[in-house]
């Protein structure tokens, strides 16, 4: 039976990714060793790190001025990394989710935080609106993505401070300013690559200005002087994240990511729509993910839920349960996500829904 991976994070990769990525693991570049025993420092290996790095500012039109990395520790590091390197008196927060909230908390230990909007009253079902960001801050942070509540900020905010983003869930879905931002990061196990690599995008120019002592491997520029080889870095997710970077080139780029995107998720909500069976989580439909769609049994098909996973964990769907926190299902449609399989769940939906 075919799987359906709908699962948030680690995620579906394209397939000829897993292949290439695989092969390499067995035999590096023909040189008779695994990706895994080589040394990171190895003439092969540079020009991997050198092409992820090229096809990144490629792909995302990075300008000039900024630098690209690729760390250890996940987004989870970035949220202590980014206070140590840009705040040194007032940062402000836009709480949208777990992970804005997390990022805001571990803030908190290096200056003033202010919490410009929170939608934490709803269990975060929409993207606050109409806040002010005061001017006085030394940068504005924004998760652009939410994984678990299903929410997204679909374009580039405009605000009068530089802007910090995590894009762990959404990077490469949409074209995005990057001169706008003077930081961009995020987890790649959603759509770029395997777990265990971080990717960076900071701009030059903003590093250096906090008076406290950052400790060496929590310096930005420790990085960018050692082109992310300060430490050894995570080899094979790099790896595979070269072949999810090559594919997207060769797929259309990003552009082609968005149109994708928006397609299945159209289709999904629709039927979301359409199903008296079920219900989207998310209150406002202009900030419903394209990334994660979230939705529950209508309170009416309530006792049903865990019979709809049964029937549909038996067809091949896989991930589909939602976050503890929210319940009901979530059917994460990342870049590498076939349109037939959102085609499959849905058919899943009429099916139950008839027999119901």
């Amino acid at each position: 039976m075919k799987k359906h991976n709908f699962n948030a994070g680690p995620s579906i990769l394209p397939r000829e990714v897993i292949e290439k990525t695989a092969q390499a693991i067995l035999d590096f570049n023909g040189s008779g060793l695994s990706l895994m025993e080589i040394s990171h420092r190895a003439k092969d290996f540079q020009p991997v790190l050198d092409e992820a790095v090229a096809l990144f500012k490629e792909l995302l039109n990075i300008p000039e001025g900024y630098s690209v990395l690729f760390l250890g520790g996940g987004a989870s590091m970035e949220f202590c990394m980014i206070p140590y390197n840009f705040l040194e008196k007032k940062a402000a927060y836009l709480n949208t989710g777990v992970w804005a909230k997390k990022a805001m908390k571990e803030a908190k230990g290096f200056g003033e935080v202010v919490e410009v909007a929170s939608s934490a009253e709803s269990t975060y079902s929409y993207i606050p609106k109409n806040y002010e960001v005061p001017a006085d801050v030394d940068y504005f942070h924004i998760t652009t993505n939410n994984t678990i509540y299903g929410t997204e900020l679909k374009a580039d905010l405009d605000v009068n401070v530089p802007m910090i983003a995590d894009m762990s869930s959404d990077i490469f879905s949409r074209p995005i300013d990057v001169s706008k931002y003077i930081c961009i990061y995020g987890g790649a196990q959603k759509n770029l690559a395997p777990a265990g690599v971080t990717f960076v995008i900071v701009k030059d120019e903003a590093l250096g200005k906090v008076s406290r002592y950052i400790p060496t491997m929590l310096n930005y520029q420790t990085h960018i002087d050692g082109g992310s080889m300060f430490n050894t870095p995570p080899v094979v997710p790099i790896y595979a994240a070269l072949q999810t970077l090559r594919w997207i080139k060769a797929e259309g780029g990003v552009a082609e990511m968005e149109r994708r995107a928006e397609e299945r998720a159209q289709m999904l909500y629709n039927e979301i729509d359409r199903n008296k069976m079920f219900v989207g989580t998310v209150t406002d439909k202009e900030d419903r993910s394209r990334m994660n769609i979230c939705f529950v049994m209508a309170p009416e098909y309530k006792d049903l839920e865990a019979d709809f996973m049964k029937f549909a964990t038996e067809r091949g769907m896989v991930g589909i349960k939602g976050h503890r926190s929210v319940g009901g299902f979530r059917a994460s449609c990342y870049n590498a996500m076939p349109k037939e399989s959102v085609q499959a769940l849905i058919d899943c939906m009429q099916e139950f829904e008839k027999l119901h």
